[in-house]
């Protein structure tokens, strides 16, 4: 299936049932740049539900990425990009292999993922499982993930996030940031991930922050109870001089992390 965008305003509710297997084009190139495999937005109550899995055919795609080093780089698309919703869930539905992030959450409300299965190798590039940004009340429930990079990640304007019971591993474990490479970012606050484990992961809970940045975002009100970790690499990182790959200078940074 090629890339494809359900964009409202829609009659609501919404219900959209998978149970096959839905796979993209292997060669990247074939999404024609989209940004999202796919993108849904400006819905409200919508509920996708079933046994189905959305096959990313990511492999070719995270052999040529770069991205890492090359900030001209080529970016290939997500499996989900969800945009703008309210009141909505995904329930126990499966993203294998994308070719980029699996699922990228911008500007939503009350947002639930349930039941949720994201699967790629520890070796893919840039895989990373759920990233949620802008948006409010966003819950991530009874989820395994196994991924290249960050389980959980939290850009700038994430509020009111639940991580509970979600088992990570392999990947980079549960992310705050990166915060503060870009000017006029949000806060991110009223945070609680409780009941989780993660089984030989890179690192366990981390919060990452871009030291000489022009963003300033506070970080408030973060609380992580009841962590189990297996054979996780560094299990606690607070790191304000995250520069990868030597992008940045380490001067002072500017991030706050209050509690």
């Amino acid at each position: 299936m090629n890339a494809i965008e359900l964009k409202g305003p829609c009659k609501a509710p919404i219900e959209i049932q998978v149970d096959g297997t839905i796979q993209a084009p292997e060669n990247p190139d074939d999404l024609h740049d989209a940004y999202e495999w796919v993108k849904i937005q400006y819905v409200d109550y919508l509920t996708i539900s079933g046994k189905g899995v959305f096959d990313g055919n990511g492999e070719i795609a995270w052999k040529h990425n770069d991205c890492g080093k090359n900030s001209k780089c080529k970016r290939r698309s997500m499996n989900f990009g969800f945009n703008f919703i309210k009141h909505s869930i995904v329930r126990d539905i499966t993203s294998k292999d994308s070719k980029n992030f699996h699922v990228n959450v911008l500007g939503c409300t009350n947002f639930t993922f349930d039941g949720f299965t994201i699967t790629a190798p520890g070796t893919s590039i840039n895989t990373d499982g759920i990233h949620i940004g802008r948006s409010t009340d966003v819950k991530v429930l009874n989820t395994n993930i196994a991924t290249g990079d960050d389980c959980v990640s939290l850009g700038d304007g994430s509020k009111q996030i639940t991580v509970h019971n979600v088992n990570c591993g392999p990947g980079h474990g549960i992310s705050v940031g990166s915060l503060g490479k870009f000017p006029n970012e949000e806060a991110v606050e009223h945070v609680i991930v409780k009941n989780c484990t993660l089984t030989n992961t890179d690192n366990g809970l981390r919060i990452k922050t871009w030291p000489s940045a022009p963003g300033t975002s506070p970080i408030n009100d973060m609380h992580f109870e009841d962590i189990i970790m297996v054979n996780v690499l560094n299990p606690v990182i607070i790191d304000q001089e995250y520069c990868p790959w030597n992008q940045c200078s380490k001067e002072v940074y500017l991030i706050k992390s209050y509690s």
